[in-house]
């Protein structure tokens, strides 16, 4: 069945369109479907719109006039429900972790229909009640799984028996990486880069900021720049004056083009505690650098080929971080090896390959109407 025979409808739903590799996911996805000739509305449940999209947006926090979170709340689920009645999507694909049960179940069961559930974190919890009870009751009218790496569909259907899983990497858009990766950055000289969400812990900039500041890099002039912004920030600031690196450690916040940074860097660094299929690494990698980055659990590993496109370090043995921060700088004909695959490695990510996987699910769910 030619999903382009009649014009497809498919809502994006995200928590924000910015500060998030789900949320980015969203936003490549969004280009690919528009040029298939489908319709996507993006429904943004909060925060800011900042990653480049294609498609309408509906946010919900527009929706909310009171002082009371209940309330808003409350008026919030009345205009996601007449949004999704009005629109009669052909499919909604999710990509937020879950908080609220009853909220959600709410949401899945009576104003959802043909859900896709994407799975990002290797913290099945973040999406899945531990309660395998509660997960079936959340999730009894779900269409279709999408974890984005081997390891989070391993953990899922042995952790919960669930069978309708599809695999689907997060999806890289080498034009737009290409074409941004040129522009200038406010900044000059060599430094390594790392990127991620200050709003909890996850990235382990802690873990980072020390291995930095006991590697070589500090005293060969070579500085740590860290793009990304949250609640957290603001400690690691300090952190990075309490061990002597404020000079050395530079915070940019969330920037409008961080593929600039990317093309830029000697290489990528990632120090998280878990992940699901980490952008950072991926959108590195198409820029041409490569990286370095703890074996967590899920994730990195699906990435990294060791020693060929980037280092694999022992998870969270930051003396094991450290001497690979160091073997970087030293090992230069490793490093110069590592950076040439940088690209081809990444190659499986594209925009244009994840797209016509998605098409092909997307395809089928139809057909099974």
């Amino acid at each position: 069945m030619n999903l382009n025979k009649k014009p497809t409808k498919i809502a994006l739903v995200t928590v924000t369109l910015s500060d998030g590799g789900a949320e980015r996911c969203a936003a490549n996805l969004s280009h690919f479907f528009v040029n298939q000739g489908i319709e996507v509305h993006h429904i943004v449940f909060a925060g800011k719109i900042e990653y480049d999209h294609s498609g309408k947006v509906m946010h919900l926090a527009k929706y909310s006039s009171s002082k009371f979170g209940i309330v808003n709340r409350i008026q919030r689920f009345f205009h996601l429900k007449k949004y999704l009645k009005d629109q009669n999507f052909d499919f909604i694909i999710d990509f937020r972790d879950k908080h609220f049960f009853w909220q959600e179940f709410i949401i899945h069961n009576f104003l959802y229909k043909n859900h896709i559930q994407t799975i990002h974190s290797n913290n099945l919890e973040s999406y899945l009640p531990k309660s395998k009870f509660f997960a079936q009751l959340l999730y009894k009218k779900c269409k279709q799984f999408v974890p984005v790496s081997i390891g989070i569909q391993k953990k899922i259907e042995n952790s919960y028996q669930i069978e309708n899983a599809t695999l689907i990497y997060n999806p890289i858009d080498f034009k737009k990486i290409n074409r941004f990766q040129t522009e200038d950055i406010d900044f000059k000289g060599d430094f390594i880069l790392a990127a991620g969400s200050m709003n909890k812990n996850i990235k382990q900039f802690d873990h980072l900021i020390e291995c930095y500041s006991k590697s070589k890099l500090p005293e060969n002039n070579i500085k740590l720049i860290i793009l990304g912004d949250g609640k957290l920030k603001q400690n690691w600031i300090d952190l990075a004056e309490k061990i002597g690196q404020k000079d050395r450690i530079v915070f940019k916040g969330n920037v409008a083009n961080p593929y600039a940074y990317y093309s830029k860097a000697l290489y990528t660094v990632l120090t998280s505690k878990y992940e699901g299929l980490p952008m950072v690494l991926i959108e590195s990698l198409a820029s041409g650098i490569p990286v370095i980055a703890y074996n967590c659990e899920t994730g990195p590993a699906e990435i990294i080929n060791h020693l060929q496109n980037g280092l694999l370090v022992e998870n969270q043995n930051k003396e094991a971080m450290i001497k690979a921060i160091n073997t970087f700088f030293e090992d230069k004909n490793l490093y110069l090896h590592c950076k040439n695959n940088s690209i081809a490695s990444a190659s499986k990510f594209e925009l244009e390959n994840i797209g016509m996987q998605w098409l092909s699910l997307l395809k089928s769910l139809k057909n099974e109407h």
